[in-house]
């Protein structure tokens, strides 16, 4: 594509500002390599039981934290390929880039599936991790490249929707398959990675196809000092993130070791990355006051909506007792209420300023997650739930995209696949940090309700005991079960009042960890109050002669 300035006046004509048919062949590869990428991480997490059954060396399950790894081994490998992406691209080409990372990504898949142990699976969770972790930083620079100013808005928000419906269609699609995919005499959890290679070999012939061919030009050497620092650093940081909700507590050494090391290995990168010209991630680019508010609030806002995120298809099946399947289903407001903003958001965001779009979307989520505070056991699907997951959808589609959007409208050209790629680490450390904090906070929860974990107990003690005495002298070693006991007359109603008592404890931890995630999002609306409100320059296609005009630090 030829370089052009801001000044060009054939800036229009090359750019219109309709949509056309070419742009959207584009983003239709762009699409389909990060449904692929985004749908992995989280449709995993249905299969982790059948994993611990079907993995086993022997009789006995393995430990939930060690087939947790699966899912831990693709979001390191994920986030530590992440700021090797915009040399390579540099290096090698755009489209050359992105094959790779579709082959990467479907090979991975394929060893997944044919995994004999659950450290193979580990192991090919990484190589999945890394094309995962490339397609779609890739992803937003061929999107960005394609757009052009006038329309990069609209293209962001279509590249958005696989971003909003991976967590919800994930669980959905990996409860079907793990239901119904009984083929060819293999465990049905393989199918959750074999899907992905007729998807990969269509995305591969179609970007064959559709994207232009790279122009590649001599690039700067890589910054090997940047990345001893940086990826080492961010994949122990993270470890240690991922480690919390097994720990209980950031006081842990398997939480804390790790996440000083990384700390301190990430201090010394941004340290380093001053030196260089051309620094594995370049944080001079926060230099920007635009770039550097939307980054603050776009980590703010992913580590309160994606921590809540967790927490309500949690409720559905533990509370509800709803299957997984279903649970994913009852997601789908969410995703629904997304679609209906995020067109909307895209086209507004390429008129209007940033500054007056965001701010709404983001009070819509805390309004949802105010509400979710008053979540009980007994609580309406249609009269309470889905219509607060349907509004906190339209928040959803309304903030993430436009935030991208402006972040990157500030930059110079051959700033944009750097800017892109520091953002996507930013938003997968920001959604780390959501989950880990949820988690934490409804474990807490579960440990200030006693009666839950007593009742879990007093069941596994109580199989097969039928004698009166028995039973008493259990309820006198489960007391909490025992004050649910007391308020039954007739034995045979005790399980259902004890049930009863446990989802409502269960539902008042799952309320007040919306707590939480509700004063996050207030914090998040206040910084969102400094994103420009005022018209946004595009500086995309600007000359990188042009940088020195633009507020970015050199």
């Amino acid at each position: 594509m030829p370089s052009t300035s801001k000044h060009d006046p054939d800036l229009l004509e090359e750019y219109p500002e309709k949509i056309d048919a070419a742009v959207l062949k584009v983003a239709g590869v762009v699409v389909l390599g990060m449904i692929m990428a985004i749908l992995d991480i989280t449709v995993v997490n249905v299969a982790l039981p059948h994993f611990q059954t079907d993995l086993a060396p022997g009789d006995t399950p393995l430990d939930y934290s060690t087939v947790a790894w699966t899912v831990t081994a693709y979001t390191l490998a994920l986030a530590s390929v992440i700021p090797l992406t915009g040399w390579a691209a540099d290096r090698f080409g755009t489209k050359r880039l992105y094959l790779t990372a579709i082959v990467l990504f479907a090979l991975g898949s394929t060893l997944c599936a044919f995994a004999p142990n659950i450290h193979l699976l580990i192991s090919a969770r990484v190589v999945q991790g890394l094309g995962g972790g490339m397609l779609m930083p890739l992803g937003m620079t061929i999107m960005t490249r394609a757009a052009g100013p006038k329309r990069i808005g609209r293209l962001m928000s279509i590249l958005g929707i696989p971003m909003l419906l991976g967590p919800i269609g994930g669980p959905i699609l990996g409860g079907w398959l793990i239901d119904n995919a009984h083929w060819l005499d293999r465990p049905s959890w393989t199918w959750i990675f074999m899907i992905n290679l007729p998807i990969g070999i269509i995305a591969f012939l179609y970007a064959s196809i559709v994207l232009p061919k790279d122009h590649t030009q001599p690039s700067e050497s890589i910054d090997l000092v940047g990345l001893a620092l940086m990826s080492p650093g961010l994949a122990l940081f993270l470890y240690g993130v991922s480690s919390i909700p097994d720990a209980g507590t950031f006081a842990d050494a398997e939480v804390l070791v790790p996440m000083i090391v990384g700390a301190v290995l990430i201090a010394a990168f941004g340290w380093w990355s001053m030196k260089p010209k051309h620094p594995l991630l370049d944080l001079r680019l926060l230099g920007n006051r635009q770039f550097s508010v939307a980054a603050l609030t776009m980590f703010l806002f992913a580590c309160a909506f994606f921590g809540a995120l967790l927490l309500m298809p949690t409720y559905f099946q533990q509370v509800r007792g709803e299957s997984t399947f279903d649970a994913g289903l009852l997601m789908a407001p969410q995703g629904l209420g997304a679609m209906v903003t995020m067109p909307i958001a895209g086209a507004l965001v390429d008129r209007f300023p940033v500054g007056r779009i965001v701010p709404v979307g983001i009070a819509l989520i805390a309004g949802g997650m105010f509400t979710l505070t008053q979540l009980t056991a007994e609580s309406s699907y249609w009269g309470f739930v889905i219509p607060v997951l349907f509004v906190m959808g339209l928040g959803m589609g309304a903030t993430m995209m436009p935030l991208m959007t402006s972040s990157l409208k500030a930059l110079v050209g051959p700033q944009v696949a750097r800017g892109s790629t520091m953002l996507n680490i930013i938003q997968q450390v920001a959604s780390s940090f959501g989950v880990a904090i949820a988690s934490v906070l409804l474990t807490r929860g579960y440990n200030q309700h006693p009666l839950i974990g007593q009742a879990q107990a007093f069941g596994e003690a109580s199989k097969g005991v039928k004698d009166p005495s028995a039973i008493q002298q259990l309820l006198e070693k489960f007391p909490e079960v025992g004050k649910v006991a007391a308020t039954v007359n007739d034995p045979g109603a005790m399980a259902q009042a004890l049930q009863t008592a446990v989802h409502s404890d269960m539902a008042e931890a799952f309320a007040s960890t919306y707590w939480v995630s509700a004063f996050l999002c207030l914090v998040t609306f206040v910084v969102a109050l400094f994103l420009p409100r005022k018209h946004e320059e595009s500086h995309m296609l600007d000359e990188e002669e042009d940088e020195a005009a633009t507020p970015v630090a050199s």
